[in-house]
């Protein structure tokens, strides 16, 4: 699973990863519950379910056959995993005879007295008859959980909202696909499958396997029979209904299919056509075939986790859903199909054995972006991929959490920046240290030992150690048992006299705690480098080089792997060497952003300037941020680099960054190139286009905002020009606005939710001003509460605060209007009692 939160403007990680639950301080008895893998008592085989949905009451009438066999020792009873359910019959099946047997049930676990005891490897089939009411057990239960626990989600069933579809979803991770079928809800379970739903017949459906037979029925319904042949685990079981436009595709004879809604058919294969060259790359890398029948993939309204990785059936959240303007500024979604269909081998395929080992579906899950990126894109894309994905661990200060936990508040806890982010990048440091052939070669033998099976991190080392030969418990110990990161400081002594140079490299995290680190170390004179391997293995560690003339640079971790927090001393001098030379997409990033930082000096300009030509769009992106357009002379030099790529980069964003810049400069002679770009295929662009041109003629820039209102549009075109509307004073739009906001999924409304609050500061009418305050409030309000550390001080502190800074501001200003006085009263009472009394 990719799972996000709420995309807030301030997150600086690529990943965002879901908080952990609000607990009291003082509640630590977690830390003592050792989170053992489940003991298994009986085992399942097979699992059949016929199921019926009820759109009026959101229910499932359900009948399950489910064949189990004891594990190891004899067993005479039975307990399943069955969430909020109703049963109207619970036998034993023999010889198509069903016996009923005795239960107990809590509204979580059905536990069985079975007919008598059976022993290992004799199979039995359990027949339940039973009601699932998902929505009525997350409403007793549930409370307001990010995902819910409801297994089960009713959108919009009755056809109450015009402008949503009517949709059906299931999400087992963690343990939630016993809300909607009884089964043992353990990731170390497997089981084949069958399902037949009966839905009406306008409705597509989706689950795993293969889609066998569809039956017209005399009541206007159709009832879909899907079969699972190779055993998975429950939490993987998927159910997707609803009007869905379905384009096929296919993958060496097997069919790969995208579900999106209807609007959205057109350019179906745009965002996910890469899907069968992924399967092809991944297929290679880890030799093993695809192993699955086929492959779809659904979108399903408002799914916030991101995306599922259901055995053969991926569900992406509808953020995936871009139109073909969008998708010129590159798929954004494209990181997560690779990730949801890696996980068809890490995950699917072989699956953690606990949620304590969940590093053996997410931190695979997320490398592969990074495989993903380097091979289609090339290296550069690759490494920014892993870098930014670095940082969005460093930035997450998870740094006291193990790779591999055994304690944890909740298992919904590992779904974090450590299980994704820092786990990948563990990945990436093995890689790096084994080399390409040893790690592909590992993740072969790993997955064909443990195939159709669960396992635990110990079983990944020793493939890689079986393979390479060596002793990887330090590196397994250090990076998946352990936590932290080192924090370093490193230094260089040029000794000319003695014609040396000390590398000194010195831990600094305060944890106690030492890494041992192996490092690649490039000296360079010129474009001429020599290689040295070293091993850091203390706090302080000094390597010592000779040379026969000063280096220009000693560039320690050369290929720029390591997953630390460092402080680089070097110069400018050797940053502009190191840009020139090393030249990997860090190395060069390094040097762009020292630049950025001592723009005072000529060099750093220069440098910069440099940069503005880059070979990668995304440095040549960075080049333009960086940039202090305040500097005149920083301004002058880099003015007709800016142009230039302003008008004829290929790449969509990088022309959008450089028309921003040239907003700066606020020059006439830049008009027709604003005002040509105003009508750019690119949204982005477009966007940066209009306010660039705002700068200049705001009259221009208004009628044109006037003109583009009436046509679609997303993203930073759509921000552009409802600000122009509230420069100006005109409130025309807010209904609209309004409207578009509150549609809009939780997800997507942090999205748009600052246009609202520039639109509102603008406004003059009280009521409107109101109304649209309410809905920020009610969004705030809506947001989980496990989530609500991380978006109240935004939605409260940066939004609400800043609206009613701006309306007190105005009011003081004109003490007689008391419209002012009463929007600024309204929006005080919106905010938490001890944020009112700062106003």
């Amino acid at each position: 699973m990719k799972k996000t939160t709420l995309l807030l403007p301030f997150l600086a990680c690529s990943l965002a990863v879901v908080a952990q639950q609000e607990q009291p301080r003082e509640d630590t008895t977690w830390k003592t519950v050792y989170r053992e893998t489940a003991t298994r008592i009986n085992k399942l085989v097979h699992t059949k379910l016929d199921v019926k949905p009820d759109y009026s009451k959101s229910y499932l009438y359900g009948k399950a056959w489910i064949t189990l066999q004891p594990y190891f020792y004899p067993t005479d009873s039975l307990t399943l995993d069955a969430k909020g359910m109703e049963f109207k019959k619970v036998a034993v099946l023999k010889n198509g005879k069903e016996t009923p047997l005795k239960y107990d049930y809590n509204d979580w676990q059905l536990r069985i007295k079975l007919d008598k005891t059976y022993k290992s490897g004799e199979s039995y089939v359990i027949f339940i008859d039973y009601i699932a009411k998902p929505d009525e057990f997350e409403e007793k239960y549930g409370g307001n959980a990010m995902l819910g626990i409801k297994g089960m989600y009713f959108i919009n069933p009755r056809g109450e909202e015009k402008d949503k579809p009517t949709q059906i979803w299931t999400q087992g991770e963690t343990e939630s696909s016993s809300a909607w079928f009884p089964t043992i809800d353990k990731t170390a379970q497997k089981t084949t499958q069958e399902l037949t739903v009966t839905v009406p017949d306008k409705y597509v459906t989706l689950s795993n396997g293969k889609l066998m037979s569809q039956k017209k029925n005399a009541d206007g319904t159709r009832s879909d029979y899907w079969k699972m042949d190779l055993p998975h685990s429950p939490y993987l079981f998927f159910l997707g209904v609803g009007e869905y436009s379905v384009t096929k595709d296919s993958w060496r004879g097997k069919e790969v299919n995208y579900y999106v809604e209807k609007e959205f058919g057109p350019v179906a294969k745009k965002i996910f056509g890469n899907t069968p060259e992924m399967m092809t790359f991944f297929s290679k890398v880890t030799g093993v075939d695809f192993p699955w029948i086929k492959y779809s993939q659904i979108t399903g309204r408002e799914y916030v986790a991101g995306a599922m990785e259901n055995t053969t059936a991926t569900i992406h959240q509808e953020s995936a859903q871009q139109d073909a303007r969008e998708l010129i500024d590159g798929n954004e979604w494209e990181s997560t199909i690779a990730h949801e269909l890696f996980h068809q081998w890490f995950g699917d395929y072989v699956t953690a054995e606990s949620w304590s080992n969940l590093t053996l579906n997410e931190s695979f899950a997320n490398y592969s972006e990074t495989l993903w990126d380097e091979y289609k894109y090339g290296k550069d894309a690759g490494a920014a991929q892993n870098y930014n994905d670095m940082v969005g661990y460093i930035n997450s200060r998870s740094q006291d959490l193990d790779l591999v936990r055994f304690h944890y508040r909740d298992k919904e806890d590992m779904f974090d920046a450590v299980s994704y982010n820092k786990g990948g990048r563990i990945l990436h440091m093995l890689r790096n240290e084994i080399g390409d052939s040893a790690f592909f070669k590992s993740l072969n033998l790993y997955l064909t030992t443990y195939k159709f099976k669960s396992a635990e991190a110990h079983q990944l080392r020793l493939a890689f150690e079986e393979v390479t030969g060596r002793d990887l418990n330090w590196y397994f110990n250090q990076w998946y048992f352990s936590n932290g990161h080192p924090v370093v400081t490193i230094d260089y002594v040029y000794d000319d006299a003695a014609k040396k140079v000390n590398v000194i490299v010195k831990q600094t995290q305060n944890t106690g705690k030492v890494f041992t680190l192996p490092l690649t170390i490039d000296v360079y004179n010129g474009e001429k480098k020599s290689r040295y391997k070293v091993w850091t293995t203390n706090a302080t560690d000094t390597f010592s080089f000779s040379y026969t003339q000063r280096p220009d640079l000693v560039n320690v971790d050369a290929d720029k792997v390591m997953l630390w927090l460092k402080k680089d001393n070097k110069t400018l001098d050797n940053f502009i060497h190191q840009y020139k030379y090393a030249g990997n997409y860090v190395d060069r990033r390094e040097a762009i952003e020292f630049a950025g930082r001592n723009q005072g000096d000529a060099k750093a300009v220069a440098l910069l300037k440099t940069a503005l030509n880059d070979p990668y769009e995304g440095l040549r992106s960075l080049a333009i941020n960086r940039l202090d357009l305040k500097r005149e002379p920083v301004k002058t030099a880099v003015e007709s680099d800016l142009a230039t790529l302003a008008k004829s980069d290929k790449y969509s964003l990088v022309r959008a960054n450089a028309i921003g810049a040239l907003g700066v400069y606020k020059k006439a002679q830049y008009l027709p190139l604003f005002k040509s770009a105003v009508n750019d295929s690119s949204y982005t662009v477009a966007g940066r286009a209009l306010t660039a041109l705002s700068g200049v003629d705001s009259a221009a820039a208004l009628a044109i905002a006037k003109q583009l209102n009436v046509k679609p549009s997303k993203g930073l075109l759509k921000s552009a020009i409802k600000n122009e509307f509230a420069k100006s004073g005109d409130e025309t739009v807010f209904e609209e606005m309004l409207a578009d906001f509150e549609k809009a999924g939780l997800q997507q409304r942090f999205g748009i939710v600052n246009d609202l609050a520039t639109f509102l500061i603008s406004m003059k009418n009280t009521e409107k001003v109101k109304k649209g305050i309410e809905a920020i409030a009610k969004f705030r309000d809506e947001v989980p509460s496990a989530l609500r550390s991380q978006t109240d001080p935004y939605l409260n502190g940066q939004i609400l605060k800043s609206i009613l800074a701006a309306k007190d501001a105005a009011s003081k200003a004109n003490p007689s209007d008391s419209g002012l006085k009463e929007q600024v009263e309204f929006i005080r009472s919106k905010l938490p009692a001890e944020d009112q009394k700062a106003f």
